[in-house]
């Protein structure tokens, strides 16, 4: 049998590796038209900024290493232009010589991957402007930064590679500012969860523009000029394109092969395209999510890589193996934060119309008695009628790994939160606590189907009827040091004492630091002849974050610090200094809120 497949790095690769495990007699070729064919595309901005010091150990696998331990015949620098299926060839071009020739298959394999979205936009040709995907590019920016010196970057783009870019770029010790057409980072977060995002890029120096993007790119003699649609104008010594990309389908569309309604390659259960001799795999290509059962375009290197060993199992061995399908489980480092998410947002079950509740909790990643526990926020998505489990968020500055794969693993099985709460997990003081973090959201999830509790969402503050008596439980130190509007302060461990002075024929809302105090609340007053009570999810704490301001301003490079300046920019705008602080060494361990120590 003779095997082609187009496109190395994670899908593709993987394809070649596993149909020589499984036939060693077959004969396989691999075209790759860049250099490279297999390396670790996620690691390439960890390369720019550094942190991986050595180029050579983003390559997983070599030309010669990969030939010599499977035997492949591996075409680098030749790009397949063109599949005729009804004779079952491809035509291949021979980049350094343009010359072309032809191969013939039994069965091919698409893993073109996807491309970065270059917009038409003036100026965006410029040699200032850069985007990431492959190794050629990643040289590029590196050679730019170490010849060129830039001190200011504009980041277009507040996605996973956008976040990380601006990190590595700042870690370059250059002035970063991100721009991002939504109201939030990260779009498969939630904005409450993004919004922790955004406190961070604010307190590492880095520029927010929300809600704002390019109108055109203008290059200068010092760099570039990236004009914004609002009126602002921000220079720059370069600017990285990082707005997302399109699955590459220009072979298939040509071979005649379907495109899903996306615009990926249409693939049934076994990766099989609409012609029975070639399969597709990776970014490329149209999956079901898990969730909604939708198709949708999840370009990730995880599923690529299983998705890979069921399209060579299936070439082999007749098509057994069947792909569920992608829930997105992703995760990325911002600065000290860890973001990771897995399964659906509330965006895409709205926009599917499928009914959901939430839920927030505000945990610590370890026992809190045991030093160095760090915040750790969790959100679920779950359905109302049944518990069924539909997303997952998490933000932390610790432990957030192994929380987002907990609850993936329940989200992929389909199981519901009530599952959660009996999740068996490994416990010691400096790994978790006796009630994990995805036990203590499967509790609130559990209390709030069950009827236990009643909850309201941040978003819903703002629009109270004003017959609403509002109470904030928390001690009166922490209410004094900030509370919602409205708000008076009774705290929890007096409520039972003021029971009589509060109208049971009015609506009551309660609140407290991350929701904990709230519920203890909510049970006191329901159970003594209070029934029009909610406590507010997530506490004080989801609240502030969410509804806090974003300056949208551009990084003030004149500054040191790169401290971002409330006043106008120009030539002899003055920094912000920064304020003078003595530091006191507190130990709180065993503290779930900080309030009463402030």
């Amino acid at each position: 049998m003779k095997y082609l497949i187009i496109g190395g790095v994670a899908g593709g690769a993987t394809v070649a590796a596993r149909l020589r495990r499984m036939d060693e007699k077959a004969e396989i070729i691999l075209f790759e038209r860049g250099e490279y064919v297999s390396y670790a595309n996620c690691g390439l901005p960890y390369y720019i900024g550094d942190t991986i010091k050595n180029r050579n150990k983003l390559f997983v696998q070599t030309v010669k290493g990969f030939t010599d331990r499977f035997r492949i015949d591996i075409r680098t620098g030749q790009e397949v232009t063109r599949i005729l299926p009804e004779s079952k060839q491809v035509e291949i071009k021979i980049l350094s010589t343009e010359e072309t020739y032809t191969e013939t298959y039994d069965k091919l394999v698409l893993s073109p991957g996807a491309e970065p979205l270059r917009p038409r936009i003036e100026g965006i040709e410029s040699k200032k402007i850069f985007t990431l995907r492959n190794v050629p590019d990643t040289d590029t920016i590196k050679n730019y930064v170490n010849a060129e010196n830039p001190r200011t970057a504009v980041v277009v783009g507040g996605g996973f590679i956008g976040l990380e870019m601006a990190e590595n770029l700042h870690e370059l010790g250059i002035h970063v500012t991100v721009v991002e057409m939504a109201d939030q980072v990260m779009a498969p977060l939630d904005y409450s969860m993004a919004a922790i995002v955004h406190q961070q890029l604010v307190s590492k120096h880095v520029g927010l523009m929300l809600e704002d993007g390019v109108s055109r790119f203008e290059e200068t003699s010092g760099g570039v000029t990236v004009h914004l649609k609002r009126g602002k104008q921000i220079p720059a010594d370069m600017v990285l394109l990082s707005i997302g990309v399109r699955p590459e389908t220009r072979l298939a569309k040509e071979a005649g092969l379907t495109i899903g309604t996306l615009g990926g390659i249409a693939v049934n259960d076994y990766m099989q395209t609409s012609n029975p001799d070639i399969y597709a795999l990776g970014d490329a290509v149209e999956v079901r999510h898990l969730v909604t059962g939708r198709p949708a375009l999840i370009p990730l290197a995880g599923p690529a890589n299983k998705q890979g060993r069921i399209v060579a199992d299936n070439i082999v061995f007749g098509n057994k193996e069947t792909y569920d399908g992608t829930m997105g489980t992703s995760i990325a480092k911002v600065f000290d934060l860890t973001v990771a998410t897995a399964g659906a947002n509330a965006k895409l079950l709205k926009r599917e119309g499928i009914a959901y509740q939430s839920s927030y909790t505000h945990g610590a990643s370890h026992a809190g008695y045991y030093p160095g526990a760090v915040p750790l926020s969790i959100k679920l998505l779950f359905a109302p009628e049944n518990g069924r489990l539909l997303g997952a968020q998490v933000v932390g500055f610790g432990g957030v790994d192994k929380r987002i794969e907990m609850l993936a693993q329940v989200i992929q099985r389909k199981g519901t939160v009530y599952e959660l709460t009996e999740l068996e997990h490994a416990y010691a003081p400096p790994y978790s606590a006796a009630k994990d973090p995805v036990n203590m959201a499967g509790f609130v999830a559990e209390n709030l189907l069950t009827g236990k509790a009643k909850a309201i969402q941040w978003r819903e503050i703002e629009n109270l009827s004003p017959d609403t008596v509002c109470i904030d439980v928390r001690t009166r130190d922490e209410y004094n040091l900030g509370t919602i509007p409205g708000f008076i302060n009774l705290p929890v461990d007096e409520l039972r004492e003021h029971l009589a002075e509060l109208p049971k024929d009015k609506p009551i809302v309660v609140t407290c630091a991350v929701g904990l105090r709230g519920y203890l609340a909510y049970r006191i007053l329901t159970q003594n002849g209070f029934t029009n009570v909610r406590n507010l999810s997530g506490g004080y704490k989801t609240w502030s974050v969410a509804t806090a301001k974003i300056k949208n301003e551009p990084i003030d490079a004149s500054c040191p610090s790169g401290n971002i300046s409330n006043k106008t920019s120009g030539p002899n705008t003055p920094c912000e200094s920064a304020p003078v602080t003595t530091t006191i060494k507190v130990d709180t361990c065993g503290l779930t809120c900080s309030g009463p120590i402030i």
